[in-house]
């Protein structure tokens, strides 16, 4: 087996709450295993015009409404009707979704990256970014080499309204509430691999490409 290509092209869902580091993973998983990365997000911006019997994505998007479920299925059974494989991050949200994925295609292993509440509050809280040239930073784990200053342009840091403590606990609580039901269902199920995700990135990885390797 290649470091850039399994034997099998891997279907994985990969489930953990804001800040445990599916972006990461993803991306490690992609590279290893030559399988898209797919992300409801991108999904529904790539194909923001498509028709469906519910209306585009873009008609809710530019209303900053929930896209409805049936609008995301289709979408990202499009997103999906091309490859072998994937590493889905962002779907299922639901019960209702992870059944309409069974029903679209077979699933090898849905890992879940384990992280505390303090642990993830403390992950993207500490988050900052350049106004000016858009580079990001973490107050602890990638700090500039001057406290508060682009290390590129030498702009002010700032943080995102969105990484404020207060709205990270709601975000948390939002996943929490929508989105263990979907742990429960894939644990139930027998497809769920529990992963610590408060280890190194690299102690992660290790651990989920033992498991993929192991289910495919």
């Amino acid at each position: 087996m290649s470091e850039s290509q399994g034997s099998n092209d891997p279907r994985i869902v990969l489930l953990g709450p804001p800040g445990a580091g599916k972006g990461t993973q993803s991306a490690n998983i992609e590279e290893r295993f030559g399988v898209p990365h797919v992300t409801t997000g991108d999904a529904l911006r790539a194909n923001r015009d498509v028709e469906t019997e519910h209306g585009t994505p873009r008609e809710y998007m530019e209303e900053g409404e929930l896209v409805p479920d049936p609008v995301v299925n289709e979408i990202v059974a499009e997103a999906l009707s091309n490859t072998q494989g994937f590493v889905l991050d962002g779907y299922p949200r639901n019960v209702d979704q992870a059944e309409y994925l069974a029903e679209m295609t077979a699933v090898d292993v849905v890992p879940f990256l384990q992280v505390g509440e303090e642990e993830l509050v403390r992950r993207l809280t500490g988050r900052r970014v350049c106004p000016d040239c858009g580079a990001n930073y973490h107050v602890e784990f990638d700090a500039p080499d001057e406290e508060g200053v682009c290390d590129e342009c030498g702009a002010e840091l700032t943080q995102r309204e969105d990484d404020s403590e207060d709205v990270v606990r709601e975000r948390i609580r939002v996943y929490e509430e929508n989105t263990e039901p979907v742990v429960t269902h894939y644990r139930e199920s027998g497809e769920l691999i529990e992963v610590d995700g408060e280890q190194s990135p690299e102690e992660v990885w290790e651990k989920l490409r033992e498991a993929i390797d192991a289910a495919i």
